[in-house]
């Protein structure tokens, strides 16, 4: 899936570059924060009893690193709620790397093939 250029490759042209590889770890990205807040939301539901709603709003809260909505009543609950914070910061973690991953092999690439050309190292 992720198969970047090889040292002495050239450069993918910009459109190929967004529509391709860029697409294609956006596409990951959301992927992984669509299972992650399904899962936050089926364990809310289970743990807490929570209606789909409420269950969603609290996930997408601690997904996205405010914390949760409603108070929760369960040890089940309040376990859940902090082994999953502890998960999606890790996510967040994830997912930025997954999208700076492009633009930073694509920077580095292009510093590569510029020494190149000025005769250094190789």
């Amino acid at each position: 899936m992720f198969r970047y250029e090889r040292k002495h490759q050239s450069l993918m042209p910009w459109r190929m570059f967004l529509l391709r590889r860029v697409a294609k770890t956006l596409a990951l990205g959301l992927g992984v924060i669509a299972v992650s807040l399904l899962a936050g939301m089926l364990g809310y539901r289970i743990a807490e009893h929570m209606d789909w709603l409420d269950a969603f709003l609290n996930a997408a809260m601690i997904l996205g690193g405010m914390g949760p909505v409603d108070a929760l009543h369960t040890p089940g609950g309040k376990v859940f709620a902090g082994i999953y914070a502890l998960y999606s910061g890790l996510v967040v973690i994830f997912i930025a790397g997954l999208l700076f991953a492009p633009f930073a092999h694509r920077l580095l690439h292009r510093f590569h093939l510029e020494s190149g050309r000025e005769g250094g190292d190789s």
